[in-house]
C-alpha cells in the first residue's frame, strides 16, 4: 500500500483509555469476528481499569465460551477466572430480546395490565418475531445500561445482520409502527364507540387488513386491538425512546468500529455501512481489518517460488523447497488482502484502519482474547 494510500492508524488503547467514550459499538458483516472484536476490547479495557459491560446479540454462546462461562443472561454478570484480576471490572450478558421487552412491560405497566399485554398473542408474536424486534431491544438495553450510570464502557456487539441498514433502521422501523397510523387505526374501534373496523376503515379495509395480517402472522385482529388497547394508554412511548438511544449513538461518547475481513464481500458491506453511518453522523472511529496475513519476511513470493522450483529440480533439500512454497502462498495472500484494503481506503480516506494479524486457531478463552487485545493496540 503506498504512502498515499495509507490511511490513518486506529489507537485503540487511547480510545478504550479516553474518559469520554462510553459506548462503544463494533459493526458488520455476519462472520467476520465482530462477537470476537467486542469481547477483546471489554477485556483490554477491563484491564486498562475500566468498569466494562460487553453487550452479545450473538445466540451462539461463543462470547460466553471465550470468557470462561457456562452461559449469559439477559442482565450483565461479572467474569471472573483463574489469572484474570483487571484492575478495572469486566461483565458481560447476552440479548433476550423477549424478557426485555417483558420487563419494559413490568416497568411501565399496572400489574393488571401488565398481564393483559403479556398474556396477548399478538403481543406474544412482536414480541419474538416481528421484523425488527432484536434489533430494537438491543437498542433498548443499551439504552437502560447507559442510563444507570454504572459503567465507565459499553461495549456492544450488534446483530449479524447481512444488511446494514436494520441495525440503525430496526428501532425507527418498529416504533414507527407501534407509535403510527397503524396502531391508532387498530386502537380506533374503541375510542369510536364500537364501530366496527371495516366501517371505520371502508374502501381500504382490503389493504389494511392484508397489512396488518402480515405483521402479526395470521394472529386475529381483534387480538391486535385489545393489545393496543392495553398499550397505548401505558406505552406511547416507544418512538421517545427509539430517539432517546438514537441520540445516544450520535453522541461525542459513542464510538463505532467497521468489523470487516479483507475479502471482497465483507468488506464491499463494510463500505456500505461506513457509508450509511457518514449518512446518519454516527461517530465512526474506524475499520477493523480483522484476520489480515501479514508477511514480515524481505523474500518476496516470486523469489521464493523460483527458488522453490530450482531445488526441486535438483532434487535438494525437499524440505526447503516446501517451506519456500508456504512462503510464496503467504505472500501472495498478503497481497492479495493488501490490494483489497488500497481499494477500500481509495474509496474512503477518511477512514482510520487497523489490520488484526490472523490467530493460528480458534479464540476459545481468555488468553486468546488478551491476544486479540493485544493485536488490536498494534502490540
Amino acid at each position: 500500500m503506498s504512502e498515499q494510500l495509507r490511511p490513518a492508524q486506529v489507537d485503540i488503547d487511547a480510545l478504550l483509555d479516553d474518559p469520554n467514550t462510553h459506548i462503544v459499538v463494533c459493526c458488520g458483516s455476519g462472520g467476520v469476528g465482530k462477537t470476537t472484536t467486542a469481547a477483546a476490547l471489554a477485556v483490554r479495557a477491563a484491564e486498562r481499569g475500566r468498569k466494562t459491560v460487553v453487550l452479545t446479540i450473538d445466540p451462539a454462546k461463543r462470547l460466553a465460551q471465550a470468557l470462561g462461562l457456562r452461559e449469559l443472561s439477559n442482565q450483565p454478570k461479572q467474569v471472573v477466572a483463574e489469572g484474570f484480576e483487571p484492575t478495572g471490572d469486566l461483565n458481560a450478558m447476552m440479548l433476550d430480546m423477549r424478557r426485555t421487552f417483558d420487563d419494559m412491560v413490568l416497568a411501565h405497566a399496572g400489574q393488571d395490565r401488565a398481564e393483559q399485554i403479556l398474556n396477548n398473542h399478538f403481543y406474544q408474536t412482536i414480541s419474538t418475531s416481528f421484523s425488527g424486534t432484536q434489533e430494537y431491544m438491543a437498542m433498548e438495553k443499551l439504552g437502560q445500561l447507559s442510563a444507570s450510570g454504572a459503567w465507565d464502557l459499553i461495549v456492544v456487539d450488534t446483530p449479524p445482520s447481512r444488511s446494514a441498514l436494520d441495525f440503525l433502521d430496526a428501532p425507527q422501523r418498529l416504533s414507527t409502527v407501534l407509535d403510527g397510523r397503524l396502531i391508532k387505526m387498530l386502537s380506533s374501534p374503541a375510542r369510536a364507540g364500537g364501530k366496527g373496523l371495516r366501517k371505520l376503515v371502508g374502501a381500504g379495509f382490503g389493504i389494511f387488513a392484508k397489512a396488518v395480517s402480515t405483521i402479526i402472522g395470521g394472529q386475529l385482529l381483534t387480538d391486535a386491538a385489545a393489545f393496543v388497547q392495553a398499550f397505548d394508554s401505558t406505552f406511547g412511548g416507544f418512538r421517545e425512546r427509539a430517539d432517546q438511544t438514537y441520540r445516544l449513538l450520535r453522541s461525542p461518547g459513542t464510538a463505532f468500529l467497521v468489523v470487516a475481513t479483507p475479502e471482497p464481500d465483507a468488506l464491499r458491506e463494510a463500505a456500505y455501512f461506513v457509508e450509511r453511518l457518514a449518512g446518519e453522523h454516527m461517530p465512526l472511529v474506524g475499520l477493523v481489518a480483522n484476520r489480515t496475513h501479514p508477511v514480515l519476511a524481505a523474500l518476496s513470493g516470486a523469489r521464493a517460488a523460483t527458488t522453490a522450483e530450482e531445488m526441486e529440480q535438483a532434487g535438494s533439500a525437499p524440505l526447503a523447497a516446501a517451506v519456500l512454497r508456504v512462503h510464496g502462498d503467504r505472500v501472495a495472500v498478503a497481497e492479495r488482502e493488501k490490494r483489497l484494503l488500497a481499494r477500500f481506503t481509495r474509496a474512503h480516506p477518511e477512514v482510520s484502519l487497523v489490520g488484526v494479524p490472523a490467530l493460528p486457531s480458534d479464540v476459545h478463552d481468555l488468553a486468546g482474547l488478551r491476544e486479540i487485545g493485544r493485536r488490536l493496540a498494534g502490540e
